[in-house]
């Protein structure tokens, strides 16, 4: 028997989608039922892809840099049913061209998406060729919108229970969802607190602070180091700059007069073991860095959301206990003692409850469960892949 193509389509607007992806493919790989299995990863935004998807992609994060209100009423009305409907439809016909080179390319027997726009445009393809691959979405954010809502894909993943009830309320059939979490890779760390920080070369008594923007460094990191100033008692402050040249370099400037310990990283694979060294993450409410945290137990004092999915996965983080959101005019060094002094164990319980270390896990038993399934109807019987 031909051995089983799956498809992940990712977008690289924000790593979280690409991220997820590779946590799929992480968790597919590892299946038993996956030996001999062809499992490709394609950013279907790259110049490779297509040259318009890739300006569109610099459009967007232009956008997102200077005028980030317009960003939150596209989001806005994109999310409206009717609108969310137009707009996904939209971007589905610009793209369907792109998705028939890559199906022809690739022949999947399943594609996986985790962002909207290879979802669109994959469902587009399919309705108009009649194509026999399966569609899986997985929605990559704590809050459900309605660019995600494409009647013709067969199955959805979602990050919460709430999320279904709400699909199911919308007509979906809620045997097509499924409420995994946000997939994140299985971090290789496995320290404990104190192994973490050791491994870190930290002061093992320190309060330890995390600043992150993801693989950008975005976030006004710079702000949040001189704002940190303020906070009178010593701490460790780790700053993963990503690929934010000039942010590395003016951290490691204010580490030079700073009264507190501060140490930096450019681009690292060490998030995991950072993250279980600190005592508290101060970031942008990007899903997949939330989901992150929650595994190690890590509460999160969040700012700067981008309008849209960013606010709505601040609300989720706050409202489970697990994160405080610090508001434009109110102050970081205020909000950083109330947590260290107050808050911090009652947070690191709420972060621990919301975590899904398994999703990637059981979301790729899943895939592996609906390849078989096709493969049994196709040829009568259930078959091993």
């Amino acid at each position: 028997m031909e051995r089983a193509r799956i498809l992940i389509l990712t977008a690289s607007i924000g790593a979280g989608h690409t991220r997820a992806a590779e946590a799929i493919r992480a968790a597919l790989s590892a299946h038993p039922a996956a030996a001999g299995m062809q499992i490709d990863v394609v950013d279907f935004m790259t110049r490779e892809v297509s040259m318009i998807h890739y300006l569109m992609k610099r459009i967007y994060l232009t956008m997102l840099r200077f005028v980030p209100d317009l960003y939150d009423v596209f989001f806005r009305i994109a999310g409206q049913k009717t609108s969310g409907s137009a707009v996904r439809g939209a971007f589905a016909q610009v793209m369907v061209r792109t998705m028939g080179r890559l199906v022809r390319r690739y022949a999947p027997d399943l594609i996986v998406a985790t962002h909207p726009f290879p979802e669109g445009a994959a469902a587009l393809w399919r309705a108009r060729h009649s194509g026999s691959f399966q569609l899986a979405a997985l929605l990559t954010d704590y809050a459900l919108h309605a660019i995600w809502l494409v009647r013709p894909v067969d199955t959805y993943f979602v990050a919460t229970e709430a999320m279904a009830a709400q699909m199911t309320a919308l007509g979906f059939s809620r045997s097509a969802v499924y409420a995994t979490g946000i997939p994140i890779v299985s971090p290789a760390c496995r320290m404990d607190r104190e192994e973490a920080r050791a491994h870190a070369g930290l002061d093992a008594v320190l309060p330890t602070l995390l600043l992150m923007g993801g693989g950008l460094g975005l976030g006004a990191i710079e702000r949040t180091l001189d704002a940190l100033e303020q906070v009178h008692q010593r701490l460790a402050i780790l700053v993963v700059a990503g690929r934010n040249e000039p942010l590395a370099a003016y951290a490691r400037r204010t580490a030079a007069h700073s009264h507190h310990e501060i140490r930096v990283w450019a681009y690292t694979d060490e998030v995991a073991v950072l993250m279980r060294a600190a005592d508290l993450l101060i970031t942008k409410p990007g899903a997949l860095t939330i989901s992150e945290a929650f595994a190690a137990g890590l509460p999160l004092l969040l700012h700067d959301p981008i309008p849209g999915p960013e606010t709505e996965n601040a609300v989720y983080a706050t409202r489970r206990g697990a994160a405080m959101w610090l508001h434009p005019g109110e102050g970081m060094a205020a909000a950083v003692e109330e947590i260290l002094t107050h808050r911090l164990p009652a947070m690191r319980a709420a972060a621990r409850a919301c975590a899904r270390e398994d999703a990637a896990a059981q979301t790729a038993q899943i895939l592996i469960e609906m390849l078989t399934r096709k493969r049994g109807n196709t040829d009568g019987t259930e078959k091993a892949l």
